[in-house]
Formats: structure tokens, sequence, C-alpha cells
């Protein structure tokens, strides 16, 4: 079976600079799996790679998709499955970086996922709501899946009352056997290092002009942004602990060639 690689853990651990890195070694070429870094125009807060910081080493699946548009798991897996081929053919190393879990398990666990259309209007409405009142209703169309849902993300919980509302229930993923040999390298921080990348990066977004690039929000303080951040990464951690195939690395203490040697 051909290799891919995936470089995953949590946000501000260096998992793009890693991904450059092994990539000139193999051969490779990096597939992004970060849901907010496939919209176009969301640079900064995302921390989205630069082409410099790319050091030539071609990127995919960054900035494909208009931010008024909604973009599913369903359609990343597509174009990241199309990807994974298309590098093969031209005989180079697939390489999935990213820190959305659900991407990666999409691709990596060969799930097969609800086919139901998104519905624009329900959309709309649903997006007017909060946070706990979208738990709420989920909870009322299906309990199970409002026990393992984010209920601070936004986005999956009007997708899943979505698919509640037509097939009655949120269906369990069905996992079929991948068509590759996927070698999984986890990056994590201890809590002090964590915070402190952190909050150089948000410090730098600042600097970089965060506030330009979302200004129709209400504006967010560097200490907000650290905060939020802190706390998505805490739910990154929760997430990829489940997946017991991960080969995790102290990424302030990592070097590039013992990572290699998990590769074999």
């Amino acid at each position: 079976m051909n290799k891919v690689i995936v470089i995953l853990g949590q946000t501000a651990t260096g998992k793009s600079d890693l991904a450059v890195k092994i990539a000139k070694l193999v051969n490779g070429e990096v597939i992004s799996a970060d849901s907010r870094q496939v919209y176009i125009g969301l640079d900064i807060g995302t921390g989205k790679i630069t082409t410099k910081e790319m050091q030539g080493i071609p990127h995919h699946l960054l900035s494909v998709v208009k931010t008024k548009n909604k973009f599913s798991v369903g359609e990343y897996k597509k174009l990241a499955e199309e990807k994974i081929e298309e590098i093969i053919s031209r005989s180079k190393t697939p390489i999935i970086c990213g820190g959305t879990g659900f991407y990666i398990d999409a691709v990596t666990r060969g799930m097969i996922l609800p086919d139901v259309p998104p519905n624009l209007k329900l959309r709309k409405n649903l997006d007017k709501k909060s946070n706990t009142e979208l738990f709420k209703m989920l909870k009322k169309l299906d309990n199970k899946r409002a026990q393992n849902i984010d209920k601070n993300n936004k986005v999956r919980l009007i997708r899943a009352i979505e698919i509640a509302k037509i097939l009655g229930k949120v269906p369990e993923l069905v996992e079929i056997k991948p068509n590759y040999k996927f070698i999984k390298i986890g990056l994590y921080l201890p809590t002090p290092k964590l915070q402190k990348s952190v909050e150089a990066r948000v410090k730098k977004m600042f600097k970089n002009g965060l506030l330009k690039e979302i200004f129709e929000y209400n504006e967010p303080t560097e200490d907000k942004v650290i905060k939020e951040t802190i706390k998505y990464a805490k739910r990154q951690m929760t997430w990829f602990k489940r997946d017991k195939k991960i080969k995790w690395f102290d990424s302030s203490k990592l070097k590039t060639k013992e990572v290699l040697k998990f590769f074999n």
C-alpha cells in the first residue's frame, strides 16, 4: 500500500513547519486539513502558511472556498482523496497536515458520510441562533449525537441539525478499510509552553493586521483570542487522544530525524 504521512495535533505546535521539513526529505507535497484555512481571505487569523514559509513545497486545499459558502467534511474528503491520488501518480509522497480532527478522520479512517445536501434557507435561519440554542435543538432531534458533539462549534451543530431533520437522526459514521497506509505523527506542547506559543502567535497575528481581516465581526482583544485559542487546543487534544495509532512528539524537543525513524 502507498504511504500517506499525517502530521496533526494542537494549534501553535509547529505542524506546518514540520510538514515542510518532512516534504523536503521524502519528496512530498502537503494537503491541508484545516476547516478554516480552506477559506479564501482567512489568512492571518487561521495561521495559514505563507508562500515564503512553504519553501517551494506544493501545498493543496488552502484558500479553495469563498467565505460566503459552506464547506462540508464530505466535500473535503472528496478533494483530499483526489489530491492524494494525484500526488502519488507523480511518484511523490502525500503529507496531510492540520488540526481539524474530523477532516483527518474522514480521510484516514475511510468514513462513509451522510449524503444530505445543504439546506441554505435552514442554515441561514439556524445561523441567527446561539450555540446554546442550537445544542438544545440538536438534543431534542438526536440526543445521542448531542452527547459527542463540540457544543462550541456552530458549523458542526448546524450541520448535525440539518442531517437530523432529513434523516430523523445523525447516523453513525461507517468506516471502511482505507486504501493507503497512514502514518500519523502528533505534535503537542506541555501546557506552559503551549500558553507561551499561543500568546506569541496571537501577538504576531494582531501585529500583521488581524483586526482588518475580521473587521465585520466584533473586534476581539489579544487576551480573548489567546483564551479561546487555548480552549480550542484542548478540544483538539481531546479529539486526537481517541486515536491510538498516533505517535506523539513534544514539539519543543522535536528532532526531524526521530520522526523519520517512525516512517520505516
